[in-house]
């Protein structure tokens, strides 16, 4: 599913215009991504929990040349791990 699809199915879903189901899932996205910038966790109960990894900085391969090794550096990232509910639903 495309964002351009899940926008149609709030839209009708939900009985609003598409501008107004892009403006809710652009919040939405936006708002998860500050909270993940700032560290906080972000909780949607039944669905899952968005927080942020940090990954140690670590050597590495360059792909282009195999025997030339590279520095990684540390970083953080994003991890999204699915709730009961999503879970019961794909199962």
């Amino acid at each position: 599913m495309t964002k351009q699809e899940l926008i149609e199915e709030i839209a009708s879903k939900a009985a609003i215009s598409k501008r107004a189901a892009t403006l809710a899932i652009d919040t939405l996205v936006d708002s998860i991504g500050k909270s993940l910038k700032k560290g906080t966790k972000v909780t949607i109960t039944g669905f899952g929990t968005f927080s942020v990894s940090k990954r140690s900085a670590r050597s590495g391969v360059n792909p282009r040349n195999p025997q030339q090794r590279i520095q990684i550096p540390a970083m953080r990232t994003p991890h999204f791990k699915a709730g009961k509910g999503l879970k019961d639903l794909v199962r």
